[in-house]
């Protein structure tokens, strides 16, 4: 569900190092032989992810989230924003956002077999979190992704449709989907629209898979959604379960046959018997 064709763009922008030549699609002739995954590369990029786990800078359990915080800190969250040159740094700039990127152009590259190309695309996503991580800490940022964290996190979760301001898609996808016992469900991997009406009628959910590859897609009403204070979690009353036999969906398409009405149908269903109203 991801869109990678933005890479070669503002993450781009910020660090030379990446190469988007290394990022073109092979040609049609190539495609057609299978290349083996850069294993190495992959191993590593699993061992980036445990240390963004671990760091507590880093909310997403996935490891394909947006950072922490995405957008500083805002009223009502559970630290205050303190004037210091480097948390104003953060205020509009979203490092986690281009770190995510990145990382996402890195399994590009190990998938196809191009283990010199992912290991420099993941240097440079390690460089750009070191200094990430670096201006939280002496911004004295709390660290995150802690029980007491979430445990607060998920007990001050609101309906999405209380919410009297504005969701962003970047705010909402990429986004970590937890139960109210705090359980990881997932992560928001898209959004879609009621044809009819041009309002958010579900948002995809994506689990499994390494970087939002392989992924399987779950479609939840957008209204059985719960938020925490600025968007840090999105709270589903639902177990691993119901997401497991709830229907699913093409990673390209809500509907394989075009059928809107007929496939949101049985979503709604589905969902009306397993989430309390």
């Amino acid at each position: 569900m991801m869109r990678f064709f933005v890479i070669c763009g503002r993450a781009a922008l910020s660090l030379s190092v990446l190469s988007c030549a290394a990022l073109i699609a092979p040609t049609a002739s190539a495609q057609t032989v299978k290349v083996r995954p850069a294993q190495q590369c992959l191993s590593d990029l699993r061992a980036f992810d445990s240390t963004l786990q671990k760091d507590g800078y880093w909310l997403h359990g996935s490891g394909y989230g947006y950072g922490y915080p995405a957008y500083s800190y805002g009223p009502g969250t559970l630290a205050p924003i303190t004037d210091t040159p480097s948390n104003r740094r953060y205020l509009n700039a979203r490092p986690g956002y281009e770190v995510r990127m990145l990382i996402a152009s890195a399994n590009i590259l190990a998938q196809r077999g191009q283990q010199a190309a992912c290991e420099t695309v993941l240097t440079a996503s390690k460089s750009l979190y070191a200094s990430y991580a670096s201006n939280m800490r002496e911004g004295k940022f709390p660290r995150a992704d802690n029980d007491s964290w979430r445990r607060a996190q998920i007990a001050s979760a609101q309906p999405v449709t209380d919410n009297l301001g504005a969701y962003r898609s970047d705010q909402l996808v990429g986004t970590e989907l937890v139960n109210p016992k705090g359980e990881n469900l997932g992560s928001i991997s898209d959004i879609v629209l009621d044809p009819q009406t041009g309002k958010v009628a579900y948002l995809v959910i994506g689990r499994g898979g390494l970087f939002g590859f392989d992924q399987k897609y779950t479609p939840v009403p957008w209204t059985d959604f719960k938020a925490t204070t600025g968007t840090s979690l999105l709270v589903l009353n639902a177990t691993k379960a119901e997401i497991e036999d709830a229907p699913k969906i093409q990673n390209d398409s809500f509907s394989s046959d075009g059928d809107f009405a007929g496939q949101s149908g049985k979503v709604d269903d589905y969902w009306l018997a397993h989430v309390p109203k």
